[in-house]
């Protein structure tokens, strides 16, 4: 008895409290899924070394109101710009280059701009939208997946979203 008590109470607690993480997947998955259904991609182009990366998985990518805006309207992706294994996307294989210590794919997400963390937002046709360098902490963050979750950035510029529709529309959420 006292196990399905423990049983409802988990049931229930992952169904009132939602999802708990990104659910992050690679490259090629993205890719994938996004020929089949289309989407938005954000891409979180790291290293291991990379100090800023981590505080940015700790204290960004868990807050709760993050991870239910990026699993219900993105592909989320992490890939680490120093891997050396081979990236598929398409027709085209991208190779480790060692002039730049990275993969192809982060050089040209990050237009050459190796810096971690990174940002890097497609859109559904995976063409890229923009990357954005540097740790964001999740107050900072929210508005700018928002912003281009909800195609904001086809009509308004990110300034005028962040003070006028943004605070608006998500004036009650908790970051």
């Amino acid at each position: 008895m006292r196990i399905l008590i423990l049983l409802g109470v988990l049931l229930f607690s992952n169904v009132s409290f939602g999802q708990t993480k990104i659910n992050w997947i690679t490259i090629e998955e993205a890719y994938r899924k996004n020929q089949i259904t289309p989407k938005k991609t954000i891409i979180d182009v790291y290293t291991d070394w990379c100090g800023w990366c981590k505080v940015m998985d700790k204290n960004t990518f868990s807050n709760p109101e993050v991870i239910k805006y990026i699993n219900a309207n993105y592909y989320a992706v992490k890939l680490d710009a120093e891997g050396k294994k081979d990236i598929k996307i398409g027709n085209t294989i991208y190779k480790y280059d060692e002039q730049y210590k990275a993969n192809k794919a982060a050089i040209a997400l990050l237009n050459g701009q190796m810096s971690y963390p990174s940002l890097v937002y497609l859109d559904e046709k995976f063409n890229l939208i923009q990357p954005f360098a540097g740790y964001q902490d999740a107050k900072a963050f929210h508005p700018i997946i928002t912003y281009f979750g909800g195609n904001y950035h086809k009509k308004e510029q990110f300034e005028v979203y962040k003070s006028g529709t943004y605070a608006k529309a998500y004036k009650d959420i908790k970051l």
